[in-house]
């Protein structure tokens, strides 16, 4: 298999075999792109893990940035300086985004910019399944949509022309069927891209202030409105099958696949239609394509975004096409297509075989929760916490959380988790339950999260007076979307060393008074900081410091095996402490006897603090 460090080389009609998000990284060498920039976020992560790989080589300046709105400005002014940039982020990155993306679609752009969205459809790895093509709306800019790696490749290209073409950001949206996919890519010609570049300064042009920002807001219209009449020529739509007449579907993005799959196993006759640039329509191919067919189905996932367009295009040209699509209820609105859900859906209408479609798999599949991994510093953290508020008997504690590894403080067995929204809000809503609530509310967020949106709502608590405890739960890496660095951490964007952000610093330039620095492996320790927090009247700041395992783990093995802990069996009384109350994966019990499995086992060796194992039956394998 390919090597990420290798995409950078010029091999134009090779094949590989590609994860979608390697195909975009590709993309962007094809494209002559020369800045990149994002937060990372699932399902889009593998995109910045792979141009990290061979930014030097490739000439391309790579920052994992400390959220997406910072990512965007950064690509945006490279954009104004005549470099290709693109920057790219997770459905809900756009959230954090959109403010400077809004008024840059007024002021255009220079060199090409695109803006990735990895939207995800049945929330495999987000608190929420927003359709991010609705930004195209709001923004009036273009949106287009690959539904394959290669796809995924080829369109950046196409998007980075139309971006320079009428001098606007380009929104690019992928879904994890796309990004997580792995498919068959073929190279094209890797560009040489931008050398130096300089700003050239345009008031009128870059300052949206009146009455400069009326001007451009007519121009923006006048955009894309040429675009639309572009729509219709360009090889991103197109009439991929052509049926009887009958029957036509447009379908859109990443539920192509599924739907050539049904159309293919049951012999459908039906005409395709597929979209890759869906904002705006194509209204002149879309109408004539409607007046050919006597029905025409739309088939897209997550919002009738494509589908109220055509009804209303439809509606306003006069024409009596049979539409059917989610406003009619034969398609869900929610989560992913796969092909029975497709099936499913079209055997209301069209000759598909609906019990074959509906039947279930032979094997069902356990549940299985999420949990953290082996020598994971959060779950000390949680069992210290959860101890301390238990010898304080206090009751009724509030638990806000927040979006990283820590989020797993849900599940058993600890379950401190109340509330969560959106990256930094544990933060935000800590303080509204601390003055409303007449109720203890301890707080946790990640150091990368806090970097990202917590910092200004901590400055809000000091200065409001919020009486509550914050847990920064520093394990000095991004570490759920896969270990990349923050400005917390020692090392850069390309893993360099680099200089970083104490915390601790921080929080006490804020005006927190109460800091407590604590190593979660440190039970103890750890057990009193939370203590004391309880019994402060004001606001307390622990910060939890230990890496990440992954992290630490690559590090270790490096030097040295790792040794893995044991069960003393005439020591252990069986009490299940480190089972039920702990819970390692590590650990287990099988037929009425706790084990550790050394494969899953890290030696971290918290199990065996005596506040865990109080008989001390837990050893390391060297002992």
């Amino acid at each position: 298999m390919l090597k990420p460090e290798n995409l950078a080389d010029n091999m134009t009609g090779e094949v590989a075999f590609l994860l979608g998000n390697e195909a975009v990284a590709r993309g962007l060498v094809e494209s002559g792109v020369r800045v990149a920039t994002t937060y990372p976020g699932t399902p889009s992560s593998e995109v910045g893990d792979t141009i990290a790989r061979f930014a030097r080589k490739s000439g391309i300046y790579f920052q994992y940035s400390v959220n997406e709105k910072v990512a965007y400005e950064i690509a945006y002014a490279a954009s104004l300086s005549g470099k290709r940039s693109f920057t790219f982020m997770k459905v809900v990155g756009m959230n954090v985004a959109a403010d400077s993306l809004m008024t840059s679609a007024y002021t255009g752009v220079e060199a090409g910019l695109v803006i990735m969205t990895a939207d995800d459809p049945s929330m495999f790895s987000s608190q929420n399944e927003q359709d991010n093509r609705h930004f195209s709306d709001l923004a009036h800019i273009p949106l287009i949509e690959p539904s394959s790696p290669q796809e995924a490749k080829d369109f950046l290209k196409h998007a980075f022309e139309l971006s320079e073409a009428e001098k606007l950001p380009v929104l690019f949206r992928t879904t994890t069927r796309v990004s997580h996919q792995r498919a068959p890519v073929t190279f094209g010609d890797v560009a040489s891209g931008s050398g130096k570049s300089t700003f050239k300064r345009n008031i009128p042009q870059y300052l949206p202030f009146q009455p400069y920002s009326s001007r451009m807001k007519n121009e923006l219209m006048e955009k894309m409105a040429r675009i639309s009449r572009f729509s219709d020529e360009t090889v991103l739509n197109q009439l991929e099958r052509k049926g009887s007449g009958k029957t036509g579907v447009i379908v859109s993005g990443a539920a192509y696949g599924p739907l050539i799959d049904v159309v293919n196993e049951h012999d459908l006759d039906v005409s395709i239609l597929k979209l890759g640039l869906v904002n705006p329509l194509p209204e002149k191919l879309v109408l004539e394509f409607l007046g050919n067919h006597k029905e025409v189905v739309v088939v897209e996932e997550l919002d009738p975004f494509v589908e109220t367009k055509i009804r209303s295009l439809a509606q306003m040209n006069g024409i009596t096409t049979s539409i059917t699509g989610k406003l009619d209820g034969v398609f869900p609105s929610s989560f992913e297509y796969t092909q029975n859900v497709i099936a499913g859906s079209l055997s209301k209408i069209l000759p598909v075989d609906a019990e074959h479609v509906d039947a279930k798999p032979h094997t069902e599949i356990p549940s299985r929760p999420p949990v953290m991994c082996p020598g994971c510093p959060h779950r000390g953290t949680y069992y210290a916490v959860k101890r301390a508020v238990g010898m304080s008997k206090i009751e009724n504690v509030i638990y806000p959380s927040d979006i990283g590894c820590y989020s797993l403080g849900v599940f058993e067995p600890f379950e401190m988790s109340d509330v969560l929204l959106s990256m930094g809000s544990s933060i935000g809503t800590a303080q509204g339950f601390a003055l409303s609530a007449g109720q203890t509310v301890i707080s946790f967020i990640g150091d990368s999260t806090f970097f990202h949106a917590g910092m200004p709502s901590l400055v809000n608590a000091v200065h409001n007076g919020a009486k509550m405890i914050l847990v920064i739960l520093d394990n000095a890496v991004t570490a759920m979307t896969g270990q990349q660095p923050n400005p917390g951490s020692s090392m850069g964007s390309l893993g360099d060393p680099a200089p970083y952000a104490r915390i601790e610093d921080l929080v006490a330039s804020a005006g927190v008074e109460k800091i407590s620095i604590v190593d979660p492996f440190d039970i103890k320790s750890t057990m009193r900081a939370v203590t004391e927090g309880l019994h402060f009247d004001g606001l307390s700041v622990i910060i939890a410091r230990r890496e990440c395992a992954i992290y630490a783990d690559q590090k270790k093995k490096k030097i040295a095996p790792l040794v893995p802990y044991y069960v003393d069996k005439d020591k252990c009384t069986s009490c299940r402490n480190c089972v039920e109350k702990f819970s390692c994966p590590a650990i287990s019990v099988d037929s009425g006897t706790v084990s550790i499995d050394p494969k899953l086992c890290d030696g971290c060796g918290l199990c065996s603090e005596i506040y865990v194992c109080p008989f001390r039956a837990i050893k390391s394998v060297e002992a």
